[in-house]
């Protein structure tokens, strides 16, 4: 049994246990750990292990980045530079804590807007024995947006990827928390409960269920044996938009459950496939509270004849595929088809039946392109038709707290999108460029994009295509330099601009921002919609 060092600590590596929050920007330093023809590892579900023996020596060199024990240094060099703010350590324990700031000034030069945001959070996290992980975090913030984001917020009452709150008319104010307790009794199996995000992808959408919308409760089961990986979230979310069957405001809002499982199997060390499948249901009916439905308990996929055998089902069932191909020892090809809901003798008709509803994603990510060591690549397609995700009962859609569980323009929309980064030693550099096109929905009409509007108010059966409605062409770049002064809690300066330019007859919209800031922690905080 081997030996790694976790949070400062010198633990145990046995069974893998201990999650690495998700975010793209760092876990794509994992690729060439990640992506190795030698290993076959199980790349979709995410996120990983730290104490994965495939990705151990890749995580630790970037967690001891400018650590030299031949070199004393002062408590506040070190506590800025290369430890936890607080370290303990027990014979059956380890604990650390951070403090989390989010400090950004920015200038919106095409609105004549200063944005700036205001946020002080923390992070605790730790080991109990070999088998017991636990972490969480929480944020207080308060910030002005650039324009399309403040839109957002005052449309869907939330922060992108993040929570709802106290949205003044300029400045927005709200919390944001996550935990995750982990528990691996053995080398099959982990059970975890969280209120945290999940992800299933090799890209950085998901057409799937990516980490777009805001944290939720679930229970999660992940088991492996030999190449093949099993994941079952159970989760509840909630949805403030749906319409409220009391005017009890101690009730709250209105939630749904989610069943979601999820089968990858390494065909062979370069070629996976995985099998998808998602459900889910109101906890409340207007005839009465329905609460969760143990029919789904049992962890299997293709559960459809059980949703079908509920009477008058309202109950929503999606499956789909996630494949990916490692054509070369640093790129991979992978994948995504989605199918929401089909009529078989509508398939070929080529008569743009509404409830041939489907989503895909093609892409390509690697490593080292150029042979230059740490420039990552990334190019990726999606897609999704018409009212995709949707259903006839918002409540029972495919979202959470007011944002899409899957990709953030929802559907009715085609994107290409691609990602280049460069690391040298504590120097960061990323590019994002991006195009799309959608159609938007005219005053009351209803042509697709929205997955909170019920399918039953569609424009039309037949003749529905990609990008019907108001014409919508979206263009969008983003630079990010960083330096990065602690990567234990990935505290870094970060200098980013982004041009956003949306083009359509009815309200286009310019933006050009440019910020700087003290930043950390590890989330996706999407911007790029």
């Amino acid at each position: 049994m081997g030996v790694l060092t976790f949070a400062g600590f010198l633990v145990k590596a046995q069974t893998p246990n201990v999650n690495i929050p998700y975010s793209y920007q760092f876990y794509q330093k994992l690729n060439k750990s990640v992506y190795d023809v030698n290993t076959g590892s199980h790349s979709a579900i995410k996120g990983f292990y730290a104490d994965d023996s495939l990705l151990v020596d890749r995580y630790q060199e970037l967690m001891q980045m400018g650590e030299d024990s031949t070199i004393q240094r002062s408590w506040v060099r070190r506590k800025l530079t290369t430890e936890h703010l607080f370290n303990f350590k027990g014979d059956d324990y380890t604990v650390y804590a951070d403090f989390l700031p989010d400090f950004q000034i920015g200038r919106d030069f095409e609105n004549s807007t200063t944005t700036w945001k205001n946020t002080r959070g923390f992070q605790i996290g730790g080991t109990i024995g070999e088998k017991f992980s636990f972490y969480t975090n929480g944020f207080e913030n308060q910030g002005v947006f650039a324009n399309y984001i403040t839109d957002f917020i005052n449309a869907n009452q939330v922060v992108p990827s993040e929570m709802s709150g106290k949205f003044g008319k300029k400045t927005k104010d709200w919390s944001y928390v996550t935990a995750l307790l982990s528990y691996t009794p053995n080398k099959h199996l982990n059970i975890a409960l969280g209120y945290d995000k999940n992800f299933i992808g090799d890209g950085y959408r998901s057409m799937l269920l990516s980490d777009v919308a805001a944290n939720y409760s679930f229970l999660r089961l992940r088991t492996s044996l030999g190449n093949v990986q099993y994941q079952t979230i159970f989760g509840y979310m909630l949805d403030p938009g749906a319409e409220k069957l009391t005017t009890d405001r101690r009730l709250g809002d209105r939630g749904k459950w989610a069943a979601m499982h999820y089968l990858d199997w390494n065909v062979t060390n370069r070629f996976s496939i995985g099998f998808f499948q998602a459900v889910t249901w109101a906890d409340a009916e207007p005839e009465g509270k329905r609460g969760f439905d143990f029919n789904y308990i049992h962890p299997f996929i293709f559960l459809r004849s059980v949703e079908g055998a509920n009477v008058n089902s309202p109950d929503k069932m999606r499956i789909g595929i996630n494949t990916k191909y490692e054509i070369l020892d640093n790129a991979t090809l992978y994948g995504q088809f989605m199918i929401d809901e089909f009529t078989a003798k509508e398939v070929f008709s080529n008569k743009g039946y509404w409830a041939n509803k489907w989503a895909l994603q093609l892409g390509i990510r690697g490593s080292d392109i150029f042979k230059v060591k740490n420039l990552n690549y990334l190019a990726e397609f999606n897609t999704a038709r018409p009212y995709t995700y949707a259903h006839f009962n918002r409540i029972s859609n495919y979202a959470a707290m007011n944002q899409p569980l899957a990709h953030p323009f929802g559907a009715n929309f085609r994107e290409l999108l691609g990602i280049l980064n460069y690391s040298y030693k504590r120097f960061d550099l990323q590019g994002q460029l991006m195009y799309a096109r959608y159609g938007l929905d005219p005053e009351g009409e209803n042509y697709g994009k929205d997955i909170f509007k019920s399918y039953e108010t569609r424009a039309a059966n037949y003749g529905n295509k990609i990008g019907q409605g108001i014409k919508t062409n979206l263009y969008f770049a983003e630079t990010k330099a960083s330096y990065l002064l602690n990567p234990k809690y990935n505290l870094r300066l970060e200098a980013g601009g982004i041009y956003r330019r949306e083009s359509n007859a009815v309200n286009p919209g310019n933006t050009v921002l440019f910020t700087f800031g003290l930043r950390s922690t590890f989330r996706n905080l999407y911007q790029d919609f």
